[in-house]
């Protein structure tokens, strides 16, 4: 059994059960009689074993298997539901998702036990229980050695005796020796598995696995065909090769799920020389079938080992997409092709009919109607709700309120808002630093709450809409808001900025030098924040995205966070401008108006080129001067402006032409230019051309 080709399933649908976890211990916390709850919690806890199980991460099925005997309890009324458990529990899902973030990155779990977790969990339902707390992990450790060893010593004879009667090749009789020789010891093992257990086959697979991580099994009685089909009944033996010892083995293959038993004897040196016509027994099952034992000598440890090897899974590359968008899409294709055999019929047609031909326009119109509609079913298919990725917010906010002693709730609104796919892979850090930030700086403490006259609870608020071609997401606090004074005299006293500068900037001019790298008024430093490190962070990652970020305070009552990102980064319509010989692409949704502006118009101050446009001054931007290109345009002409606008502020770019709007497909320029922020992306005109596309944010 090759599992690898489910790992990234297993991947997706393991977040999605920690995330219902995570959820579903929120609202038990607030309502621990929620049965519901409890049952869905019991669901989704039982479903998430099973399938780490059947993938072979044992540490991470025995994590959930101990988890889960708490909520089986709870679930029957044996326990209630306390806050010791619920911070456990959550202490728990934090490993498992540190198991779920190693198989992502390696396919492999670790070798993480969490040993401390589980013996808590151990100790949690003993005493829920009214029984008496978990002994201490080293008396558990001898217990179990001893039983090993008296199930050991008990092994019946004919167990034994049936390694001796296995038919072994002479390559295999070669390996044992040859391990032997060299210190290894050569163990027979018969495993039973449970009679109940509906995947035996699945289970088999799962203990040569455990096997293979602690030696080499040369030898399968059935042959690992027979059992991967499960052609056997609920028994099977092998002999292994390995340094480990012969308790350690034992209790491997134990941790394996349905495993009732299981019986391991030493294979000596004198046992293995012996005549290869030997005859193999016959065993009879304690179920009263017969079965000849056959003696096969599978490749089984070169054969499983390339089997149950998991290549490094592709994460973050699936969209969950409604059948109904798939069928759109299909239909439109189909239209694309009856377009195309248009225009090949119109172009096989002879010169006459060609000049005659009227047909040749309406299949254009028909084309581009087409792939505007394609374009619109594409969008829709990459389109994922803000969903998921806030929905792990409400967890980190009820963390934040224990850490930092402050009460707090956080109110999501908007989350079925959806954006493309590459925009929500890396839009969740932002929202993290903006909601730590309001946990930490932007909310009283309880006490200073009290003294205002305040809720004792604090309200967070993430809220998402879409606005036009953008989204728009939130994040409100009912804090103390910002203090512009008190940022000024850090900047002054840090040197970002002179007392003079100070003196003739805006508040909120002020207000945004908290989006300079390094800058924090935090009194302390904590792992929550103070290092300087958030509100520069957000800023960057937001502009890479083609969005931005602004904030608007009041003092005493709170702050707002403001962040605007476009829909898609794959297509846009965008407005095509010459500059000389050149062209360029400005993305429309930063375009306000487009103004023909006399060269008299132009007017300075503080030796800035700015223009009056109904009573609103807007600095010009000359992007020949910026781009370092030679204009055609002579100097007394009048001047082609497009005014852009970056949040509240406005700039006039000056072009040499217009084109006019053209939806355009953004191509990343990689490391070709990597030393100018100006440039977004390219793009491939219709002639083949090449035009770069500019960065409104940047340039602004």
């Amino acid at each position: 059994m090759d599992v690898s080709q489910y790992l990234e399933i297993f991947i997706d649908e393991t977040k999605e059960h920690l995330q219902s976890l995570n959820e579903q211990l929120l609202i038990l916390e607030k309502e621990p009689e929620n049965e519901n709850t409890i049952n869905e919690i019991f669901r989704a806890a039982h479903t998430l074993k099973g399938m780490s199980g059947t993938m072979g991460y044992k540490r991470m099925q025995n994590l959930t298997h101990n988890m889960e005997n708490i909520f089986s309890e709870i679930r029957n009324g044996k326990m209630s539901v306390t806050a010791t458990i619920v911070d456990l529990l959550f202490k728990g899902l934090d490993a498992l998702e540190n198991y779920l973030s190693n198989i992502s990155t390696t396919g492999d779990e670790g070798t993480e036990e969490y040993t401390e977790i589980i013996t808590q969990l151990d100790v949690c339902l003993k005493q829920g229980l009214g029984e008496m707390p978990a002994a201490a992990p080293s008396a558990n450790a001898a217990a179990a050695v001893a039983v090993e060893e008296k199930a050991v010593e008990t092994a019946s004879a004919s167990e034994k005796e049936k390694f001796r009667s296995f038919k072994y090749a002479d390559h295999e009789k070669h390996a044992m020796n040859e391990a032997i020789a060299t210190g290894q010891h050569a163990y027979g093992i018969t495993v039973y598995i449970q009679e109940t257990c509906l995947l035996k086959a699945a289970r088999a697979f799962l203990v040569f696995k455990t096997l293979e991580g602690l030696g080499t099994v040369i030898k399968s009685e059935p042959a690992v065909q027979d059992i991967e089909d499960e052609r056997f009944d609920f028994d099977f033996s092998m002999v292994l090769i390995t340094k480990e010892s012969l308790e350690a083995v034992k209790k491997a293959i134990m941790s394996v799920s349905e495993v009732d038993s299981v019986y391991l004897s030493e294979i000596k040196e004198e046992e293995v020389a012996m005549p290869k016509e030997v005859v193999v027994e016959q065993k009879t099952e304690a179920n009263g079938n017969t079965a000849a034992a056959v003696a096969q000598a599978p490749q089984a440890a070169a054969e499983k080992k390339q089997a149950a090897q998991t290549s490094k899974p592709v994460v973050n590359r699936s969209v969950r997409v409604d059948i109904e968008k798939l069928d759109d899409l299909m239909n439109l294709v189909s239209e694309l092709i009856i377009a195309k055999n248009g225009l090949v019929s119109i172009n096989n047609a002879d010169d006459a009919t060609k000049q005659n031909n009227s047909g040749f326009n309406e299949q254009i119109e028909y084309l581009e109607r087409i792939t505007t509609n394609l374009h619109t079913s594409v969008m829709k298919v990459r389109m994922v709700p803000l969903e998921s990725v806030v929905n792990r917010f409400p967890r980190m906010i009820r963390d934040l309120s224990k850490k930092l002693d402050k009460k707090m709730e956080l109110y999501i609104s908007g989350e079925d808002t959806e954006l493309d796919r590459t925009v929500i892979d890396e839009i969740g850090d932002p929202l993290l630093h903006l909601l730590r930030n309001a946990a930490d700086h932007g909310l009283e403490s309880n006490e200073e709450r009290a003294a205002l006259g305040k809720p004792e609870t604090g309200s967070i608020i993430l809220n998402a809409f879409q606005e036009g071609n953008n989204v728009v997401i939130e994040v409100k606090d009912d804090g103390k808001g910002i203090d512009a004074e008190k940022i000024k005299a850090k900047a002054i006293a840090k040197g970002t900025i002179t007392a003079e500068q100070g003196d003739a900037m805006t508040d909120k001019e002020i207000i945004d030098l908290l989006f300079r790298p390094s800058f924090s008024t935090a009194e302390k430093i904590s792992d929550v924040s103070g290092r300087g490190v958030g509100l520069d962070v957000v800023k960057t990652k937001i502009e890479s995205l083609g969005g931005d970020v602004e904030v608007r305070t009041t003092l005493g009552q709170g702050s707002n966070f403001i962040i605007r990102l476009p829909l898609t980064l794959a297509i846009i319509q965008s407005l095509m401008v010459e500059l000389g010989t050149e062209k360029y692409a400005i993305p429309l949704g930063s375009i306000q108006t487009i103004e023909d502006i006399p060269v008299s118009d132009v007017k300075y101050v503080q030796t800035k080129e700015v223009i009056n446009l109904r009573g609103t001054v807007i600095p010009l931007i000359r992007l020949n001067e910026v781009l370092d290109v030679e204009s055609v345009k002579a100097k007394d002409e009048n001047l082609t402006v497009v005014i852009v606008t970056k949040g509240d502020k406005l700039a006039g770019f000056v072009v040499d032409n217009l084109i006019g709007q053209q939806e355009i497909v953004i191509k990343s320029i990689g490391k070709y230019i990597n030393n100018s922020k100006m440039i977004s992306g390219a793009t491939i005109l219709g002639d083949g051309e090449v035009a770069l596309i500019l960065d409104v944010n940047t340039l602004v």
